[in-house]
């Protein structure tokens, strides 16, 4: 009971002092900010490209479908994608930041994070990335 009415007092404080309180993001909206930023590429470049960091090329990829998970680790939300290789037909499954700039969503950053299902990486207990070796 302490712990919300510090939290209730710190937002009326807030308001009262001239700030803003922004609410969390829903994850369809977390969902919604990266389905929109891979078909916007794709209408502009009739693709989305990603350059892959094990080959330095740049990988034409179709949009499949975003997953349903969405978190948060540290200041970003994240969730993934599936996606398809036009060239090669492999599927990829690509994480997504987000970062919340005072209720305006945006992408921050992009990574293959797995081919055809085997993981390029995986997190450890403090949310840092590990890299898989084969």
């Amino acid at each position: 009971m302490k712990k919300i009415m510090s939290s209730l007092l710190g937002a009326v404080a807030l308001v009262f002092l001239g700030g803003t309180v922004f609410a969390e993001p829903a994850p369809a909206e977390l969902r919604g900010t990266i389905a929109d930023y891979v078909k916007t590429q794709e209408k502009n470049q009739g693709a989305f490209l990603i350059i892959d960091e094990r080959t330095n090329e740049p990988r034409r990829l179709e949009f499949v479908r975003v997953h349903e998970r969405v978190g948060k680790t540290g200041n970003y939300y994240y969730s993934c994608t599936d996606m398809k290789d036009v060239k090669t037909g492999d599927l990829l499954d690509l994480d997504f930041d987000i970062e919340d700039h005072e209720g305006k969503l945006d992408v921050a950053a992009v990574r293959i994070h797995k081919d055809n299902g085997k993981p390029r990486y995986t997190y450890d207990d403090k949310d840092n990335r590990i890299p898989v070796t084969a």
